[in-house]
C-alpha cells in the first residue's frame, strides 16, 4: 500500500513509514526510533481522520471549504449535503458563504451530523445566513468574502456553480489550496475533477494527512 497508517495508541499518534503525525503543525515529522510494528493498529484512511479529528488529543482544526451556486440543481444540492454529511461526521469545521442552494445543503449535512458549519457572509448582519449555519460572521463586503474563504480554508470543495464559484476556486488555487471539484463544477486548470462524494472525502483525507 502506497500509504500504510498506524495508530500508536499509546503514545496517540498517528504512524506511517517512520515518521509520526503532528496533528497541531499538520506536518510529518521523523520517528525517533521506530515502534515495533505489531505494538501499531492499521488504519484505513477513512478511519485515521475519524481518529484524528474526535479522539486525538490535540488537532488543528482549520476549516474545509464548501464553494457553490445559490441556484443549484437537485443532484448538485444532494452532493453538497452528503459532503457536509461526511465533514460534519468526521468533526472537521466547514467553512462557506452561508447562503442558499449549495452552501445550505452543506450546511444542512454537516449540521445534521453534528458538525460545526461556519459561513463567510457577504451582507452586513448575521441573521442572513441559511437556517443550519452554526457560526454566522457577517462581512459586509459582497462579493469580495470569495477572496477570505479561500485564503481562510485548507482545502475547498466546489459543488456545480458559474462565475462566482469559478473565482473561488481561482482563489483557492492562487493561495495553493487544493481545490476538488464536482457535480459540473467550473472548469478551471489546477483543479482535481472527481465523480463522487466519496471520491472527493478519499481525496480531501490524503490532503489533511499530507499524504499528496
Amino acid at each position: 500500500m502506497p500509504n500504510q497508517l498506524f495508530l500508536d495508541r499509546k503514545r496517540e499518534v498517528l504512524i506511517s513509514k517512520g515518521r509520526w503525525f503532528d496533528a497541531w503543525h499538520l506536518v510529518w515529522k521523523q520517528e525517533n526510533g521506530v515502534a515495533a510494528i505489531n505494538s501499531l493498529e492499521q488504519l484505513s484512511l477513512v478511519d485515521a481522520l475519524h481518529w484524528l479529528y474526535t479522539e486525538a488529543p490535540k488537532v488543528r482544526r482549520v476549516p474545509v471549504g464548501v464553494i457553490g451556486p445559490r441556484e443549484a440543481s437537485r443532484e448538485q444540492c444532494a452532493l453538497a449535503e452528503e459532503i457536509g454529511h461526511q465533514l460534519g461526521q468526521w468533526n472537521i469545521p466547514m467553512l462557506c458563504g452561508g447562503r442558499d442552494g449549495v452552501m445550505e445543503a452543506a450546511c444542512k449535512g454537516c449540521l445534521e451530523a453534528g458538525g460545526l458549519p461556519m459561513a463567510l457572509l457577504p451582507g452586513e448582519e448575521w441573521d442572513s445566513a441559511n437556517p443550519y449555519v452554526a457560526v454566522p460572521m457577517a462581512t459586509g463586503i459582497g462579493p469580495a468574502r470569495n477572496a477570505l474563504i479561500a485564503r481562510a480554508c485548507i482545502a475547498l470543495i466546489a459543488v456545480g456553480g458559474g462565475y462566482g464559484t469559478m473565482t473561488e476556486m481561482a482563489y483557492g488555487l492562487h493561495f495553493d489550496r487544493p481545490v476538488i471539484a464536482l457535480g459540473g463544477a467550473p472548469e478551471v486548470p489546477g483543479a482535481l475533477y472527481l465523480d463522487t462524494p466519496e471520491a472527493a472525502m478519499e481525496s480531501l483525507g490524503e490532503h489533511l494527512l499530507s499524504l499528496k
